[in-house]
């Protein structure tokens, strides 16, 4: 008998072709209404961008895993899972490099104005005018705000770049050759560019906040490619605006899609439609590795990936 599972966020045409391929029954969240249909559902499948909350649980008294195809799962209420008896998977170390690639992307388009210069170009100031200076990115001093798989790759390629690394997170991870900082604020007050890599959620909401940007300085870059939830976005805007600090490179934001229009008219950020995972190879490779957990679990085998507070101690 075919497995009923519930899409609960879009997912890329290769996903639901594996899925239809692999004979998943697959219901739109949006669309199904039927009591009958819900107890059917054993599984859910979304991205990070998925929201999971304790009412739509409730609506499904027969779901045991919640599969995220992604590495950040704040959508998801774990807590009520667990009372539950559900299992969370997600999709880490498979994105890691492309987040990290794009952290480096976003502090060279900032420090050295690349997107600016490019409409520079295309817009025909070049004829009468000379592009301004910029910041050098070698040899500069990062800060990275979470020391996980993604810190740790985005300080491996900074190091190519004779940066000076050092990081905050929740305490100091053993083997790490980079400075450890107790507090964000600490931080900042030390480094011309500052990388946030840590996971949403509560613990980290608004955890970039006036105080660290005040830190940072009028010289100091923020680039955030975490989640919009860590940075106080209305707190950055007025930093932005007020020249508190030198400028921003954001993948994520508050209620994206929607990005704020104070944002969008700035000169000095750089803007990005969270991007940082969506490359084919990874997507495809967060796919397989989301279908391995869901076959896993069918297959009443252990899970490749549980989230931490789903892991066995």
């Amino acid at each position: 008998m075919a497995q009923e599972i519930m899409q609960v966020s879009p997912l890329p045409a290769f996903m639901m072709n594996a899925l239809q391929e692999a004979s998943y029954i697959v219901h739109d969240h949006t669309h199904i209404k039927d009591p009958g249909a819900l107890r059917k559902v054993t599984a859910l499948v979304g991205t990070g961008a998925a929201m999971v909350d304790k009412k739509l649980l409730t609506m499904l008294p027969n779901v045991k895993l919640i599969a995220i195809c992604g590495v950040g799962y704040d959508g998801v209420d774990v807590a009520a899972a667990k009372e539950k008896g559900i299992v969370v998977t997600h999709t880490p170390g498979v994105l890691t490099d492309d987040v990290a690639d794009l952290a480096l992307g976003l502090m060279l388009s900032i420090g050295r104005r690349i997107p600016q210069a490019d409409r520079f170009v295309r817009n025909g100031d070049w004829v009468n005018d000379v592009f301004p200076m910029t910041r050098k990115v070698s040899g500069a001093t990062l800060g990275i705000v979470g020391m996980g798989r993604i810190g740790q790759a985005i300080a491996k390629r900074a190091v190519a770049f004779d940066m000076r690394v050092l990081y905050t997170s929740r305490e100091p991870k053993v083997g790490v050759p980079y400075t450890f900082y107790q507090t964000a604020t600490a931080l900042a007050a030390e480094v011309d560019y500052l990388v946030v890599a840590v996971p949403g959620g509560d613990r980290t909401k608004n955890l970039i906040g006036a105080s660290v940007l005040q830190a940072l300085g009028s010289q100091g870059y923020l680039i955030n490619i975490a989640r919009g939830s860590v940075v106080d976005q209305p707190a950055l805007v007025t930093a932005l605006k007020d020249k508190l600090i030198a400028g921003a490179a954001l993948d994520v934001f508050w209620d994206e899609p929607l990005v704020d229009p104070e944002l969008r008219r700035l000169n000095n950020v750089v803007l990005t439609p969270h991007i940082a995972s969506a490359t084919e190879e990874t997507r495809r490779a967060m796919a397989a590795l989301t279908m391995d957990n869901l076959r896993a679990f069918y297959e009443k085998r252990a899970l490749p990936t549980p989230v931490p507070e789903c892991q066995s101690a």
